[in-house]
């Protein structure tokens, strides 16, 4: 694909209906995480609570169980309306405003465990409305459209991280985080006008055989998976390997990335100025790059460079933890890490899409999505207690160098750039693997 026709790609109304509906994937994301884990370190919950906090997104982790559902089951009176996918869309978007809604009216210092559960729930709407926007993306296009596609969804979840970062944090500064999560939740309409004017896609018709009991099981569930070990064999499990220690490094290192912000001294107002407005505009720089980059070179080159980007963006941030409260060194730190995510997430998310088998999209792209999810949650939900046992450790507290309030920062994001090391082994491979194939 030349540079004219990668470009034309972008132009498609479909991109559009694209963008918006990676806004409205994106919006739970950081009320989830990011913006979450900022108000609990600024009401004083302990960073290893905060780590354990992160535990309630594991549904986007683990979301493959249930989406056999979107795949079979249709939502009674909207499918006929809207059709499959757009139906399953549009009930997980008001369940997800229905949750900011009731979240926004917690106080984390009385009532941590009740927004502990309204926050899975969020997560839990959020998850459900990805696997059916994820579908309705691989099967609104063809196979040579997937980047552009991969690039908008990117772009559109990185405005959302700037809404749901940036807008919430000044909100929350200059009002009150109860109008930040009400004003998050207004913000889903945007998704709900996405899917009435999203295209409906085609829906091959099944055979009129009974969906019950061990028949629906195995079509569902298992025939999805099976499908996919019978086109690729046991590489398949080096595949399902690279996807999910691939984002493993920003996985990690993310859940305390606005603990360390606030450690360190910078104010609400610097954190979303930096970090989610000038921080999101690097991460839009590195989709587009990733999009570009994967109609140019090739998926898998761009998931190699990915890798070492990401290998980079952790480094900066071991170095930011050296430099005290100096927006300057968040603005740097923020370039490299922000760029990277960005550029790797438009490869793996092309990448996976390239993997998908059309008959069972919903259910092959949610496994890919979360072997790409659950190792780095299940990490990261110890990162708080990874960073407090390395703040006590004798070593680091003899360090000079290092602010007290940051100690136990530098050598664990110094670890999670370390993780980026299995998943560029593994792509070496692929690589070499297909031109072997080739060869043949």
């Amino acid at each position: 694909m030349n540079a004219e026709s990668a470009i034309s790609a972008y132009l498609k109304p479909r991109i559009a209906v694209m963008l918006a509906l990676g806004f409205s994937s994106g919006l739970p994301f950081l009320l989830i995480f990011g913006t979450l884990s900022a108000w609990l370190r600024e009401e004083h919950v302990t960073r290893t609570a905060i780590g354990l906090m992160s535990y309630a997104g594991l549904g986007y982790a683990i979301k493959f169980l249930w989406a056999p559902i979107l795949d079979q089951v249709r939502v009674p009176l909207l499918d006929t309306a809207l059709g499959k996918r757009r139906a399953w869309m549009l009930v997980s978007q008001i369940a997800v405003a229905a949750a900011l809604i009731a979240i926004s009216f917690c106080d984390p210092q009385t009532t941590l465990m009740p927004l502990a559960a309204l926050a899975v729930g969020l997560c839990f709407a959020a998850a459900t409305q990805d696997i059916s926007v994820d579908a309705w993306r691989i099967e609104a296009a063809d196979v040579n459209e997937q980047g552009a596609m991969a690039a908008a969804y990117q772009l559109g979840y990185r405005l959302a991280i700037l809404a749901s970062g940036a807008g919430a944090l000044y909100i929350a500064q200059y009002d009150s985080w109860h109008i930040a999560y009400l004003s998050m939740a207004a913000l889903t309409a945007i998704g709900v006008i996405a899917t009435l004017l999203a295209p409906r896609v085609e829906e091959k018709p099944k055979a009129q055989t009974p969906h019950r009991g061990l028949y629906w099981l195995y079509h569902a569930v298992i025939e999805p998976f099976t499908d996919f070990f019978s086109r690729h064999g046991t590489e398949g499990l080096l595949i399902l390997a690279l996807i999910g220690l691939y984002r493993v490094p920003d996985f990690v290192m993310g859940v305390m990335a606005n603990p360390l912000y606030i450690d360190l001294g910078f104010s609400l107002a610097t954190i979303a100025t930096i970090v989610k407005i000038f921080g999101v505009g690097m991460t839009i720089l590195g989709a587009i790059a990733g999009g570009v980059s994967v109609a140019r070179l090739g998926i898998l080159k761009s998931l190699l460079i990915g890798g070492i980007a990401i290998f980079a963006g952790n480094l900066t941030f071991a170095w930011l933890a050296t430099q005290s409260n100096i927006p300057s060194a968040l603005a740097i730190a923020i370039s490299v890490a922000n760029f990277a995510s960005g550029f790797a997430g438009t490869a793996l998310v092309a990448y996976m899409s390239s993997l998908t088998n059309r008959a069972f999209t919903a259910t092959q792209y949610a496994l890919f999505s979360s072997f790409y999810a659950l190792p780095g949650k299940l990490l990261g939900g110890q990162s708080g207690a990874a960073v407090d046992w390395f703040a006590r450790h004798p070593l680091v507290m003899r360090i000079g160098a290092i602010p007290p309030e940051a100690a136990g920062y530098v050598p664990f994001f110094l670890c999670t750039a370390a993780m980026a090391f299995p998943a560029m082994f593994l792509i070496l491979y692929e690589m070499k693997r297909g031109l072997r194939g080739h060869r043949a």
